[in-house]
Parts: structure tokens; sequence; C-alpha cells
């Protein structure tokens, strides 16, 4: 595998990337353009200050920031210098995020400034300004330095302009030698899972899957060198940094890091930048294909999508292609748990597989779906779906007991998830199990319903939950977003369901919101919605 001979590490990914593509440009982020080899250098002086702070091999590094060139420098200076990589989601509280970085271990932050309106600084403070230990948070004791990505920070914290000048005096030979030193069987991050519902664990990943699971991804993608990659996919999660940064590096495509979803932005970017490639969740592409203004704006050098994350719309692939003339529409599956990627379409496969599927096993994987004993299930069986291979993380961070729950002793991993196999092997998530509910004894998989309820005209978007009811244990109840002008009514859902459903599937209550509540990642946070309900 050339991930695993060419580059051995995150590292040495950077380092032959910066030569190979020294002159084609890097990351575009507004008036600032940089090339590959600019890039490389940047990342060595990050790592130069991460050794001046005392960083050893393996100590775990935060970073707490939306999608920037400053966190693109910042995490893979860290992860040369030795460091394992600790993406905190940008949609945390001080609260949540204290809560990883003391369970992390994190011995050096990088965080924003202002961001969205608030302080993550001044939340951090609140959150674990008292404690027992000495540093810059005294509630977190193993964190010993805070850099602030920003001109202004307070007196205890580094300003990242200090942080950068503090490594100025160390031997370039001694930075090559930590970033040789680190290799494939080394965890190269801890990505703590989204956090829908529960507490986030993090998923402890190598170099070498890393390498392996994203050179992959970008073939079957067909990312290419001078590819323009607009990355809206946040940071933290798998899908911005990987299937993003690391896949460009990989390729030599040109990074265009967007910090916040916004539709308008997304097109105004995508022209101006001459985008060729916008992978995003399901909610992104149809907000993208929905905007008024969407004819205002010269779309046409988008070649690739690939979306994920959440069920996708059967109709979404097809306006893709025939609205937007986007040659190649791919979807994929995965989870942090394993990677972030497990099955992928693949160029060329029919339309109504890209649609309807998530595409087949990616090479080295295995992919199988089981009953309630676990028991293999055939072609059309709905049933959890299990995942062994190359790519399955080595466990949860510091968790034995959260591992064996998931990892069994021959390799599998039980992904929560309820999908379906057809005889090409090609996987179609139905749902979360933790979210099915049951309707008078019949299994109700949420998604399923979202699916069918998505194809009525007057519906922009809808969750589905399930909940109490006297006389049958659970029902469903929709929470519909209308599309512009629409006037469709509760009862008029409800009637349209009867016709086009089974009638344990039909929700009995229909309320009608501006908008669903989603984590970064585009899923819809479905905890919140059932707060509605408990009050």
């Amino acid at each position: 595998m050339r991930a695993d001979a060419e580059w051995g590490s995150v590292p040495g990914l950077v380092r032959a990337a910066a030569e190979r593509y020294a002159d084609v440009e890097a990351v575009v982020e507004g008036r600032t353009r940089i090339t590959y080899a600019e890039l490389g250098a940047r990342v060595d002086r990050a790592a130069a200050a991460c050794l001046a702070t005392g960083l050893g091999p393996g100590d775990r590094v935060a970073v707490w920031a939306p999608n920037t060139l400053d966190w693109i420098v910042s995490a893979l200076g860290a992860v040369s210098a030795g460091g394992v990589l600790v993406p905190l989601n940008t949609r945390f509280k001080g609260t949540e995020a204290a809560d990883v970085l003391r369970r992390s271990g994190a011995r050096l932050l990088f965080v924003t400034g202002t961001f969205l309106g608030t302080s993550y600084v001044a939340s951090l403070r609140r959150a674990a300004g008292e404690g027992p230990g000495d540093g810059p948070l005294p509630g977190l004791p193993a964190l010993e330095h805070v850099v602030v990505l920003a001109e202004d920070a307070p007196a205890d914290f580094l300003t990242w302009k200090d942080f950068l000048a503090s490594g100025e005096g160390r031997d370039p030979a001694e930075v090559r030698h930590r970033a040789a030193a680190v290799d494939g069987t080394h965890p190269s991050d801890i990505i703590f899972t989204s956090g829908t519902t529960g507490s986030p664990k993090g998923a402890v990943i190598t170099h070498a899957q890393t390498l392996k699971a994203y050179d992959i991804w970008g073939e079957l993608a067909g990312l290419a060198r001078g590819d323009r990659y607009l990355i809206v996919n946040p940071f933290f999660h798998t899908f911005g940094y990987k299937a993003g940064v690391l896949a460009c590096l990989m390729r030599g495509a040109t990074m265009i890091p967007q910090p916040v979803f916004n539709v308008s932005t997304v097109l105004a970017n995508i022209a101006a930048e001459r985008v060729s490639v916008l992978p995003g969740p399901p909610t992104l592409l149809q907000s993208l294909l929905d905007h008024p203004a969407r004819d205002a704006h010269d779309l046409s050098a988008l070649r690739l999508v690939v979306t994920g994350a959440a069920v996708v719309p059967l109709r979404l692939v097809e306006r893709l292609r025939t609205e937007l003339g986007i040659g190649t529409v791919l979807t994929a599956y995965g989870l942090s748990e394993a990677g972030g990627v497990v099955t992928m379409c693949r160029r060329g496969d029919d339309p109504a597989v890209i649609a309807s599927t998530s595409g087949r096993a990616i090479p080295g994987t295995e992919v199988r779906v089981v009953d309630a004993q676990g028991r293999a299930l055939g072609p059309g069986a709905p049933g959890e779906v299990l995942v062994r291979g190359f790519n399955v993380m080595t466990g949860y961070y510091e968790d034995e007991a959260a591992t064996a729950e998931v990892l069994s002793a021959d390799g599998w991993l039980r992904t929560g998830d309820v999908g379906v196999l057809d005889p090409a092997g090609n996987l179609r998530i139905t749902d979360r199990l933790k979210d099915m509910f049951i309707v008078g004894g019949f299994n109700a998989y949420p998604a399923e319903i979202e699916q069918l309820l998505g194809l009525h005209p007057d519906v922009a978007d809808v969750a589905v939950i399930g909940v109490p009811d006297a006389r049958l244990g659970e029902v469903g109840r929709a929470y519909v977003v209308r599309r512009p002008g629409a006037l469709v009514t509760a009862d008029d859902l409800i009637a349209w369901s009867r016709r086009e459903m089974a009638n344990y599937k039909v929700p009995r209550t229909v309320e009608f919101v501006a908008q669903l509540p989603r984590n970064a990642s585009g899923k819809v946070v479905k905890g919140a919605l059932r707060e509605r309900v408990t009050g």
C-alpha cells in the first residue's frame, strides 16, 4: 500500500507533500494564499514551538477552533512533534470541552479567540478556572500550555505569534528527528464521538490506519492534483480533517477552509475560487440546491461531491447530477470508531446504487449484518452493522469497559447502526439501534420514515422520534421544516403518510419547526427533540 511505504506517518505525509507539490497552492484563506512548500515550512515552525513547550512523544494536544489555516498548521505541527491530536467540537460549551481535555490528559491546547460571538477562553475559564493545578487552567492540572489563535491572550496564556516565536531557537534537525521518530503504529489522533447521546468517548486511531484509509478514500473519490476543495465539514470531525486536510495533502489539492456553514458563503466560494470538490452532509447539499440565489453563481467547476453522515434522500443524488451537472456524486458511510470510512460507492456505479446505498466495503474491510443474537443475516434483512478491518480503532482511550462493549475478541466492531446489504454487498443504513421505537409490537426505524416523508414536495427537512403512547407503547412524532412558501398542515402530512407507508410507521403528530437541531457534523441531535417532549 502506497500510504504505508511512502509516507509512514502523518509527519512523513506533510514533508512529502511539501516536496512533491512545492509550488501548488495548498491553502486559500481570504487574501492569504500559500503553497505546499510554504505550508510545510509553517508546520515545521509550529512543530519547533511544540518542542519548546516540552511536548513529548505521545503527549495529547487539543485544538478547539473552527476551520482555519491556523487550525491546519497547529494540528499538523503538533503531530509532527510526536503529539497525539485531540480535536474538540466547536459546538461544545466550556464544561464539555473541559471534560474532554481532562479525560484525554491534554498537555497543550490551541484555542480560538472569539467565534460566533462566544469567547472560548472565557468559557474555559468558567469551567476550569479553579482546581488543584497551578497551570493556566487550575481545573485541568495536566494542561501546561494554552495557545490562543489570536493576537491577544490573557497573561497566563500564549498568543499564536508568541508561541511560534518560542520555537525559533530550535535546531531544524531536532524537528526533523522528532518527526522521523513517529511511525505507523503510533496513535495519530483521538477522535471523540459526536456525543448526540451520552458522554463522548475517544476513538484511538494510528498513523498507518489513517493514511491507508484516506489514500483509499482519495483513490475511490478520484481526488486529483489541482482540485480545489471547499472544506465546510468541521476539522474536528474525520470528514473534515482526514477526508479534507489529509486527503488534500496526499493528492496535491488546494484546501479552502470555511469556518461556518453558511449557504450564501458556500455559493460565493464555489464561484470565486472555482471549487471543484465539495464533500458534505446531505443538509448542506440540500440547502445549496434550494437556495434562491443559486442560479446567480457560477457553479460549473464543481465535479465531485461525496456525501454521508446521515441518511441521504433518494432524490438528492439525481438533483445534484441534473440541476448542477456534477459528474461524480458518491455516497459513503463511516464512523469515528472505524477511522471515519467503512463503505463507499465507486465511480461508475449505477445512479440508483449511489442514491439508495452507501456503497461497498473499502478494500481491507469486511462488513456484516447480524441479528440480536449475533448471527449473520442474508441480503435484504435488516440488522446491526458490524465492521472488521485495518481501519477499526485500537480502542476507546483509557476506557476498557466501553471498548469491550463494542469490540469483539476477533476484531468485529459493533457500530450500533441498523443496515441492510444487497446481493452485491452495497450497504444501506436504515437507522441507529438506539433510535428505533416499537409501535404495537412493530419495529419502527425513524430514518426509514424520514426518507418517506422527505418525498413530500412541501417537506424541506424532517426528523422523527418515538414518543410514549398509552395504547401502542410508542408512536412516531415528526418534526418538519416546510419548504419556503409551503402551507402543508399536520393533518395533510398525516393523511399523506397513511397513503404512502404502513400504518405503524405513520407519525401520529407533526410539529413544524424553523430548523432542526444539528451538531456541526450535520447529524440531527435527537436528544434535543426528545427534551421537547419530556420538557
